[in-house]
């Protein structure tokens, strides 16, 4: 009998792990530049804190978490986002108290939702985001996108564009969503029933349905921008003003709307605009969520944070043909001829990476041809030879792989001359 991974995961080999573990050190450089402190939250929580947190008229809550039940009757969740458990952590650990606020965070790890798998979509797929908690200041919205945008600077994007909307204040959103329950009400009959439910709870979700995109009232519905408050445009206004200042180009879109509940006032993505890179162009997706504390028990902590897929990180980096400067070279192979030289070799591999180098040998007993073959595919420096003769001599012989050239070098000497080459 044999298995298969299920449907919408992915095994990441050796290959193209090493890409992975590339963008992980990037990113965590990068927060560390700009302040940011890592945070791990549990895979899975308390099911309540997503209805509540991401919210229950989402596509995400009523239709793509992982819930079970445990032993002792809990429900339980695995995570489908970040900002909810890193939020949760926030409040549980009383962080509110920290003498240094804002609290930045960053996270990165597996999320999972039972969605439909298509390119650079999975059911299990891995985020890395950031929050920025205690703060109603629009510099730090600037700073959260402006770290965004800095990461695929540094990975080598360029087909990229930054969108923005504002969602406005409470104030703001109570307008708007009456505007938006009178003008769908009359013909909510020709919507599906998600939307329907949404009618009363959360129009404005509305917009964003997948099924009733292309209905005509989608297309006519009041805009937020018309409803914002003078507090909620000036807001947006100091925001726009900041990334200028940084030189960060943007579009507005009035009908971007985020697909989670918790967000008001700022909203953004980024997108690719690669040929090629598909249908669904978003790459990073994020905004405000002033209220959110106080939603899961803790007190008034504005906060904004964005998150981003790894995987259509990569897909986007694929589509513009980067390749992320991986080092998988190795400094040396290591070839013994003959029993005596063999339990030297395995000493001196061993000693060699007590050293901090970068050093290989066979474990097949092959002849040397074929290990000589091995150490091109490994893209050895260098190949060290060790045969009984050479062995009574004290030496070993040293060739550079790209040139050809070739010494006999003490073994007393050997790691040492491995280290300075």
């Amino acid at each position: 009998m044999s298995f298969n991974i299920p449907r919408g995961t992915q095994d990441i080999l050796p290959g193209t792990v090493e890409k992975w573990q590339y963008i992980e050190q990037v990113t965590k450089d990068l927060c560390e530049q700009y302040q940011y402190k890592e945070i791990r939250t549990p895979m899975f929580e308390h099911t309540e804190l997503f209805e509540r947190g991401v919210g229950d008229t989402t596509d995400v809550v009523q239709k793509e978490m992982y819930s079970f039940q445990d032993r002792g009757k809990r429900s339980l969740t695995l995570r489908p986002e970040g900002t909810a458990g890193v939020v949760r952590s926030f409040v549980q650990h009383k962080m509110f108290g920290n003498a240094n606020q804002p609290v930045k965070l960053f996270y990165q790890g597996p999320m999972f939702r039972y969605e439909r798998p298509q390119a650079g979509r999975y059911r299990q797929f891995v985020q890395f985001g950031i929050e920025a908690i205690g703060s109603d200041d629009p510099s730090i919205d600037a700073e959260v996108i402006s770290l965004a945008m800095e990461l695929y600077k540094r990975l080598g994007l360029k087909e990229i564009k930054l969108v923005l909307n504002s969602l406005g204040d409470t104030a703001s959103r109570v307008a708007h969503k009456e505007a938006l329950i009178a003008h769908f009400e009359p013909r909510i009959d020709e919507f599906c029933s998600d939307c329907q439910t949404r009618l009363t709870k959360n129009p404005l979700r509305i917009l964003d349905c997948k099924k009733d995109r292309d209905h005509e009232l989608i297309s006519t519905a009041p805009s937020l921008k018309d409803y914002l408050n003078e507090e909620s445009s000036t807001y947006f206004n100091k925001l726009q003003h900041y990334l200028t200042v940084m030189g960060i180009d943007f579009e507005l879109d009035p009908n971007l709307v985020r697909g989670l509940d918790y967000y008001n006032h700022t909203a953004f993505e980024i997108m690719s605009s690669a040929e090629g890179f598909g249908a669904i162009t978003t790459l990073c997706g994020g905004g405000r969520y002033n209220g959110l504390t106080e939603e899961l028990g803790g007190p008034n902590a504005p906060g904004i944070g964005f998150a981003l897929s790894i995987e259509r990180l990569l897909a986007a980096l694929e589509a513009e043909n980067i390749e992320l400067p991986v080092e998988d070279s190795l400094v040396c192979y290591m070839v013994a001829m003959g029993d005596e030289a063999k339990d030297k070799i395995v000493e001196l591999t061993f000693k060699a990476r007590q050293q901090g180098l970068k050093v290989e040998m066979d474990f097949q007993n092959r002849k040397m041809k074929a290990q000589l073959k091995s150490a091109d595919r490994l893209k050895a420096k260098y190949v060290a030879i060790l045969g009984d003769n050479e062995l009574a001599d004290g030496n070993i012989m040293v060739k550079e792989m790209e040139s050809g050239s070739q010494e006999m070098v003490s073994l007393d000497q050997f790691i040492e001359h491995l280290k300075q080459s």
